[in-house]
């Protein structure tokens, strides 16, 4: 059997018809009598609805956080230093002093403070007292660690800020790789328009080298028409790793025009978790592990360019996707847009590997090489015992050296020693000639006799000539520095011929007078370096191939 319930709206019109009348009127009766006749229930069922329907009262009671043994302002100032307790020896894992503990101490020991001595005294504060008064307050723990809310940012253009990370795949390793090292993935991701680029790659942890040829292939033209992503952004948004406090990393993105920007450090903004992950990289992370690596447990990669293979193909697919904003996707908010003048284009990877060059200083040997990593390079005779400045890069195979505020290279590994029988002295090199000289002058020069006599005319003659040269201005050069890494172009039409020689592998007196004709109008058009190797290795080709078509015609 269903019991009856008297409806809500009905027992509040009842109530209100009595707040009309005294508390023993009898037309009460008369009313409780007709609605538990038009409900069918008792009298007593209307009362006992009417007692425990909810009626408005006091929130609070008039004393309502306010001690009654101590005054409200000391039982705050406890409430504060006990919270304060507790926050200073939290520990990281959020381990603290209780309430009992931190009363204990201000009992008996007493805290100091900035005003002097707080000591309680013993039997005043009680556990349940002091956890209520600081949940009430707002003193509680969880309070006190409250970080300040996040507050999202977006550019306003493409490229206008990439965030840039690493990030451990959960393949961890490939079958065919036996070294110790691990797959990672290196990310970029656009802020304003989330499309991405990713990359696989086989490393011991977050390198320079490895950074920055990822950023080259991230900014470059990529081969697939579906992925027009590309471009030198104007910010890269990292966290504190290796490379990020590399200064090599810093000058290549200074020389490309790009400000690196990092995570502030831990505990350096009160409360904020300041290097926390919550990025849009690290959600690209996150939808790359979910929705594409989780296939790694049908099929697995073999070989790294494999691996990066099949990410490239997902992340076309990926850049497809929508939008976290807007109405179309994600590679069509990037070329929407762009800024308009464009997206800038990125160099060339001979002009990238100039950047990543790193200057050292060294010695050469008595027999002009330096050694780098085990290889011995082989440098200009003139340089033997000379102190130079290496001008190595992280991806060059070969090495250019600063010597004398002049530029020269490049140079390879040595060869090896000379066969015996086969010796031919080197040129002079202009320090070896003016050692040479100033032997001679040596030989025949000679100072006065008064130099031992000690005669005090020809002594103050002596000083006065000595102090006549160190008043006199010292010669110098003054420093030019158009371009520290790479030069473009020959300084003239005999260092032209040098490299044309060299890239010949014979003099060029060995050449006809139509070949030197040719070099010689070649190098008249312009000085330019890939230029000029680019015609001169085009017409020796031709010339081979005529060669080689005039002999077969001949029968020889």
């Amino acid at each position: 059997m269903v019991s009856k319930v008297i409806p809500v709206e009905a027992l509040i019109i009842l109530h209100n018809q009595f707040d009309a009348l005294s508390a023993r009127h009898e037309k009460r009766r008369t009313l409780l009598e007709e609605t538990a006749d038009f409900y069918g229930v008792s009298v007593s069922t209307v009362r006992r609805a009417l007692r425990l329907h909810h009626q408005p009262q006091a929130v609070y009671r008039k004393d309502y956080n306010e001690p009654r043994v101590i005054r409200q302002s000391e039982m705050k100032c406890y409430c504060e230093l006990i919270a304060a307790l507790k926050l200073r020896t939290t520990n990281k894992k959020g381990r603290h002093l209780s309430t009992k503990e931190c009363i204990r101490i201000l009992e008996d020991h007493g805290v100091e403070t900035s005003e002097g001595l707080v000591q309680t005294p013993k039997g005043l504060l009680k556990r349940s007292t002091v956890s209520r008064y600081l949940n009430r307050w707002g003193y509680d723990q969880r309070s006190m660690t409250i970080e300040p809310p996040a507050i999202p940012f977006q550019a306003i253009h493409s490229n206008d800020c990439w965030q840039f990370d690493f990030s451990s795949s959960e393949l961890k390793k490939l079958k065919n790789d036996p070294t110790d090292s691990v797959l990672m993935l290196a990310s970029v991701v656009d802020d304003r328009s989330g499309v991405g680029h990713q990359e696989y790659a086989i490393v011991k942890g977050e390198d320079t080298m490895t950074a920055l040829r990822f950023l080259f292939n991230a900014m470059a033209p990529k081969t697939h028409k579906d992925c027009p992503f590309q471009g030198i952004p104007k910010m890269l948004y990292i966290d504190n790793g290796a490379f990020a406090r590399s200064k090599l990393f810093r000058r290549v993105m200074a020389l490309l025009g790009v400000e690196v920007r990092t995570h502030m450090p831990r505990n350096t903004d009160g409360r904020r978790t300041t290097a926390r992950a919550k990025g849009k990289v690290e959600r690209s992370f996150r939808t790359i592990k979910d929705m594409f690596e989780t296939l790694y447990h049908f099929h697995e990669p073999e070989t790294l360019d494999e691996a990066n293979e099949w990410l490239r193909q997902y992340l076309i697919r990926y850049n497809q996707m929508p939008h976290r904003s807007e109405h179309h996707s994600r590679m069509e908010d990037w070329i929407k847009h762009l800024p308009p003048e464009g997206f800038r284009e990125m160099c060339s990877w001979e002009r990238f590997c100039s950047f990543a060059r790193e200057p050292e200083n060294r010695k050469a040997d008595n027999e002009a090489c330096v050694s780098i990593d085990g290889i011995r390079y082989q440098l200009d005779y003139s340089m033997a015992g000379q102190d130079v400045i290496l001008l190595w890069g992280l991806f060059d195979n070969e090495l250019f050296v600063e010597f004398n505020q002049e530029k020269h290279g490049p140079f390879y590994p040595t060869t090896g020693p000379i066969q015996l029988g086969t010796f031919r002295k080197p040129k002079k090199s202009a320090t070896e000639k003016r050692a040479d000289r100033i032997g001679e002058l040596a030989k025949n020069i000679s100072v006065p006799r008064s130099a031992l006599s000690g005669e005090k005319e020809s002594v103050t003659s002596l000083l006065k000539e000595t102090n006549a040269l160190h008043t006199e201005p010292l010669p110098s050069v003054p420093f030019v520095d158009a371009d520290p890494f790479d030069c473009p172009a020959f300084k003239n039409k005999i260092e032209a011929k040098t490299a044309i020689a060299g890239f010949l592998g014979h003099p060029l007196a060995r050449l006809s007078s139509v070949q030197m004709d040719e070099i010689n109008r070649i190098l008249d058009d312009s000085l330019d370096k890939a230029r000029v190797m680019v015609e001169i290795r085009t017409y020796f080709t031709l010339s081979l191939k005529n060669q080689t078509g005039d002999d077969s015609c001949t029968g020889k």
